[in-house]
């Protein structure tokens, strides 16, 4: 997302380098890596940290952030959750997930593709290419991320929005109130329910740990 703000401490350096030394480990071409968590529990820092480490290896990994990919534009978001009711439509059936699909195979087949970015400034959707013939590695990162299929590694981040709230709080990216608790509680029932799906845990203390 454009003007997303990444608050990287040493928590994620660390956990990240062992996420990375799994990679090198795992020596896929063109190999996924998904990262899921709730909202502020680090994921897009996570990308990021992996992403800039596997450079090092002679890995080029590009994080792809599948928040970018809602159905409901973000200025409509909100009414439209509320008209149709928070606990029937939060979830994974908000992401376009053709578009990802499509997103992906182009990845796989190192082509061009073109998929939506957020700006989290005018809260308008731009559309961004990226040529991934020169990309070895997608690391793919949001609330769902691990339901993408066929990835190669699943990570699951356990801290939950009782945890995270000073980090939403810092980034800013939507107001504290009734609506969005209401809202983080249905992602947290959501994202929860995926746990099952990962092969890598980070915990509260961002200890990383085989599932």
């Amino acid at each position: 997302m454009l003007g997303d703000v990444l608050l990287i401490t040493e928590k994620h350096q660390k956990a990240g380098e062992a996420i990375i030394q799994k990679i090198v480990k795992m020596g896929k071409p063109k190999m996924m890596v998904a990262i899921s968590g709730e909202s502020g529990s680090g994921k897009s820092e996570l990308a990021h940290v992996i992403a800039k480490g596997l450079r090092k290896h002679g890995i080029i990994a590009k994080p792809l952030h599948i928040d970018n990919y809602y159905r409901i534009h973000p200025l409509e978001r909100t009414e439209w959750r509320k008209s149709n009711g928070i606990q029937n439509v939060v979830g994974p059936g908000e992401y376009d997930w053709n578009t990802i699909s499509r997103n992906v195979l182009d990845f796989k087949e190192g082509q061009k593709s073109t998929g939506p970015c957020v700006d989290l400034v005018t809260e308008q959707i731009d559309l961004l290419t990226t040529d991934y013939s020169g990309i070895d590695m997608i690391i793919i990162d949001g609330l769902y991320a691990i339901k993408v299929p066929n990835v190669d590694l699943c990570v699951f981040i356990e801290l939950t929005y009782h945890e995270t709230k000073k980090a939403q709080v810092v980034r800013g990216k939507e107001p504290q109130n009734e609506y969005r608790m209401q809202v983080l509680e249905k992602e947290h029932q959501e994202v929860q329910a995926l746990k099952a799906l990962a092969d890598v845990l980070i915990n509260m203390d961002y200890e990383v740990r085989m599932a």
